[in-house]
């Protein structure tokens, strides 16, 4: 980091609070604080599940519990077990919870609203795309990649909808039953492993690796990215973490190959310093296969 970029961010975050009221007991002139207000905001039409809740807000499951408690004795939520899966605990609005979230929704357009009125039409774009950055950035700092089993819910959602993608995008569709193998059981240690991203508790991104003890090579398998998430460099942080793994897992070599219509993949291998080689497997999807040397 550069000298002074903390406190830049510090001065941001104290201008943002103080502006939108943040540290009012009653947000929105409402009978709240913002937390609550959030947590009440989040809950979907449907319903959402306890854990996911407190995923996407990063809240300690206690004070999470306390929240909803809150809300429960004023009569905006309820809490029971889901019908599908009694272990799973289950929050949805009441009627007057939907109509709170109502007069939230009002209170918070016309909080915006107050934002932009006093500026020009020029400030107000410049603000607006200045908003529209920060978000994505912020969404980009709040990414984390785990070794996961590629067996759970989130790597299941990663694998899958990197197979659909493949499929529109390829000009022969894609079947992962006629490419190159990377099975549940060849992404699970000592085989390999499967990373996932995670933002806010939602999976954005995954990708694997096939070690190969023997050879002290890698093979790179299965790198997707969210389109949400796109041009904010999750792929390269992935790509580095997939490295960093098969260095510390005694590796010389990583390897890969991609498809020709894949050119966003090929310039981050190409920049992130691989080279490109002769093929080296019968891969019927590829039509570029990379290399890159772990010991330099």
């Amino acid at each position: 980091m550069e000298p002074g970029q903390i406190d830049v961010v510090r001065r941001f975050n104290r201008a943002v609070t103080r502006r939108v009221g943040a540290l009012s007991d009653e947000y929105l002139s409402r009978d709240r604080s913002l937390g609550l207000s959030r947590l009440l905001w989040e809950v979907e039409p449907d319903g959402s599940e306890v854990r996911v809740l407190r995923s996407r807000l990063a809240l300690d499951s206690g004070y999470l519990s306390r929240q909803l408690r809150r809300l429960e004795s004023d009569g905006l939520v309820t809490t029971d077990p889901d019908s599908d899966d009694g272990r799973v605990r289950k929050v949805r609005l009441t009627e007057a919870g939907f109509v709170e979230r109502a007069t939230l929704d009002v209170a918070s357009d016309e909080l915006a609203a107050s934002i932009l009125d006093p500026l020009t039409d020029g400030q107000r774009g410049r603000l607006v795309a200045a908003m529209t950055e920060v978000e994505r950035l912020l969404l980009a700092s709040q990414v984390r990649i785990e070794i996961t089993d590629p067996r759970a819910p989130d790597a299941r959602y990663c694998l899958r909808s990197y197979v659909e993608e493949l499929q529109r995008r390829f000009d022969t569709g894609f079947d992962p039953t006629r490419s190159i193998s990377a099975s549940d059981d060849e992404m699970t240690l000592p085989n390999g492993l499967l990373l996932v991203a995670t933002a806010q508790g939602t999976p954005v991104g995954c990708g694997a690796l096939k070690l190969h003890a023997e050879t002290r090579i890698a093979d790179v398998k299965r790198m997707w990215t969210s389109p949400d998430t796109r041009g904010l460099g999750l792929g390269r942080r992935i790509l580095e973490r997939i490295a960093d793994e098969a260095t510390a897992r005694g590796m010389q070599t990583l390897r890969l190959e991609t498809n020709r219509t894949l050119t966003e993949a090929r310039h981050l291998y190409e920049t992130a310093g691989f080279t490109q080689i002769e093929a080296f497997n019968n891969e019927l999807y590829a039509h570029h296969w990379f290399e890159r040397n772990l010991e330099r």
